[in-house]
């Protein structure tokens, strides 16, 4: 198991008081694990997550990633990190690019720079299917975000450093479903922007297992994609009121600032070098230098089977393969019980 191998290890989450965070600490709490360490810089949640765990082996760390040195003083003795700090509001990062690139791209600099000078021996930093082909802020940032720690894994020899790229997770801060919850239970119309728009859908603990994957396979500089299913909105509307017996009306209210009507998880460029591992795609780092003229050859000129992995091609779920995923998601579960 892919648990053991953090055994008497210490395990660093920035962003950590979040629902991944959180799914982490589910997962791990358990095991052998000697120290889990929570960074971020919400104290309220920090305090919240203190009580509901008190659990000797949970170290919670005030700080911010924008500061390199608070990220310093944080990772000493730290084996292993999971980056999961980030701006992700679509519509925020839209208003304030600027505030975006500083805790998504320069604080996974900051993150990276810090865990080399420590000695942390493995990163994983989490991006976004909004990194491919990105149209907004959040996704440009998160793509500079890639580009960082994929020219930062070449620097070290000591650190591995290597991504993972998800879309939607279910039930997550920012995901639609607990907002099409509420509504249904309120009596009011679920408020959707677009219903053919369609998003790829992935439970947390897909999102850990993705992680734990990338942890387990990933060479330095890779980029480890799921292959996750997806539905229109129209359809996720449609499962969340039939799961919770209502009759709300849908009322469309059109695409907000800086979305997509799909989602992509794998570009044209990508495919054409991105390995298939069952499951999971992987998508290893151009480790080339600047002088291409050394690497010049005749070349292959063998197309692809693949040319993008996006929410329109992978298996779209119909309403009743929607409501049996919700039916495993723990917050849907904790709903429906307090109907």
């Amino acid at each position: 198991m892919t648990e053991d191998i953090f055994s008497g290890k210490v395990l660093m989450i920035t962003g950590g008081t979040g629902s991944f965070g959180n799914a982490v600490l589910k997962r791990f709490l358990d095991t052998g694990i000697k120290e889990i360490r929570i960074f971020s810089r919400d104290e309220k949640k920090q305090d919240d997550m203190r009580k509901q765990y008190n659990n000797h082996k949970i170290k919670f760390y005030i700080g911010d990633v924008r500061s390199g040195q608070s990220l310093l003083d944080s990772m000493e003795g730290v084996d292993y990190i999971f980056h999961a700090a980030a701006l992700k509001q679509v519509p925020s990062c839209e208003f304030f690019p600027m505030e975006a690139v500083r805790t998504n791209v320069m604080g996974t600099d900051n993150m990276l720079t810090a865990a080399i000078q420590r000695g942390v021996k493995k990163v994983i930093c989490l991006s976004t299917d909004k990194a491919a082909y990105p149209i907004n802020a959040m996704g440009i940032s998160k793509a500079m975000m890639e580009r960082v720690f994929v020219a930062k894994s070449r620097t070290t020899a000591t650190t591995k450093i290597c991504g993972t790229r998800y879309g939607n997770v279910m039930c997550s801060r920012g995901s639609v479903i607990p907002l099409f919850i509420e509504q249904v239970k309120a009596g009011k119309p679920l408020t959707v922007t677009d219903p053919d728009m369609t998003r790829f859908l992935m439970g947390l603990s897909d999102a850990v297992d993705l992680v734990l994957f990338a942890f387990r396979e990933g060479q330095t500089g890779d980029i480890m994609v799921q292959k996750a299913p997806a539905c229109t909105i129209g359809v996720l509307a449609q499962a969340v009121t039939e799961l919770f017996h209502g009759k709300n009306e849908v009322r469309q209210i059109g695409i907000r600032h800086g979305e997509k009507k799909y989602e992509t998880l794998l570009t044209k460029e990508e495919c054409a070098h991105a390995y298939d591992l069952g499951d999971f795609f992987r998508v290893p780092a151009d480790n080339r230098d600047l002088n291409y003229d050394k690497y010049f050859d005749t070349g292959k000129l063998d197309k692809p089977k693949l040319t993008e992995f996006n929410s329109n091609n992978t298996k779209i779920l119909n309403v009743e393969e929607v409501k049996a995923l919700l039916l495993k998601q723990e917050y849907v579960q904790q709903e429906l019980a307090a109907q």
